[in-house]
């Protein structure tokens, strides 16, 4: 948001009529529709999620734009600043909530579930199952019918770690470039929120060769048992959160290189920001817990 000329923000700001949160509704029920039919067969389903994509990327631009154009207009004042903090807070404590759960399953599976399969009640049914985790060949896993491929279990060494810096670094280049906003050194800004940028896309490049690595040298797939399945979940979960991140600080990139935001009023830099560190902190919960543990 932006600062306008005194007295002419009006206390609370109230938009009129919005076509916006209806048609982004009719794009996300192609998306569901067309992704439900889709992984049930139907080839039809793949065209209806990417008209559903198409159709929602418009609306957002769109709804952006409106809003944009409302801040720099001079139309949001201190109480729709505080209802945009309140938001985002609220937003990132769902995340919080949202990843808390994978994190869950992941102690449950590990603490409980296969023990409890390697456990005297199931002896009987299947007499030679470990319980060990990771699990790594058929038999080890939770899936006693031998139905899961051998596979190797992804160590931290060095594509992981590798990550771990670039995103560490991505938070002190983010933290640089809010400082120098502050301070109303806006070429420094935008330098280094693109390094911020860049660090996130190579988060990113990086995590799809892993991923690569995994499938094809690895034989580590979603159906490679429990452990499998969390790993693809957590990290493809929260790649795609880097991917989101990484998108909302290039678009307030390109909002600074075009003159807005200033030094008092710029908490669409900040709610980016919030989000971003975020995501550095979950990194460093999954570095840990996936792949050292």
């Amino acid at each position: 948001m932006s600062t306008t000329a005194s007295g002419t923000t009006p206390y609370y700001f109230v938009p009129h009529a919005s076509r916006h949160p209806a048609f982004a509704a009719f794009g996300l029920f192609f998306v569901i529709l067309g992704a439900a039919n889709w992984i049930n067969g139907y080839s039809w389903g793949q065209w209806a999620v990417l008209f559903g994509l198409l159709w929602l990327f418009g609306v957002l631009f769109q709804w952006f734009r409106d809003a944009i154009g409302e801040s720099e207009g001079g139309r949001y004042g201190h109480k729709i600043d505080l209802s945009f903090r309140w938001s985002m807070s609220w937003f990132i404590f769902s995340e919080v909530m949202f990843f808390g759960a994978f994190f869950t399953a992941l102690w449950w599976l590990r603490s409980h579930s296969v023990p409890a399969l390697g456990g005297l009640d199931n002896a009987l049914l299947w007499p030679d199952f470990k319980a060990v985790w990771p699990s790594v060949a058929p038999g080890t896993t939770a899936s006693p019918a031998n139905i899961i491929e051998p596979f190797q279990t992804m160590t931290p060494f060095w594509l992981p770690t590798i990550n771990t810096g670039l995103l560490l670094s991505s938070g002190v280049t983010l933290t640089i470039a809010h400082h120098a906003l502050r301070e109303n050194h806006r070429g420094r800004t935008i330098a280094f929120m693109w390094v911020t940028v860049l660090l996130g896309f190579t988060f990113l490049c990086v995590q799809g060769y892993e991923y690569f690595h995994a499938y094809h040298e690895l034989n580590l797939k979603l159906t490679s048992g429990a452990y499998g399945s969390t790993f693809f979940m957590l990290t493809g979960f929260h790649g795609f959160h880097v991917l989101v991140g990484m998108l909302m600080l290039l678009f307030i990139t390109l909002r600074l290189m075009k003159g807005h935001f200033t030094p008092e009023r710029h908490f669409g830099f900040e709610g980016a920001a919030w989000y971003w560190h975020f995501v550095d902190v979950v990194w460093l919960g999954l570095y840990t817990l996936v792949y050292w543990l």
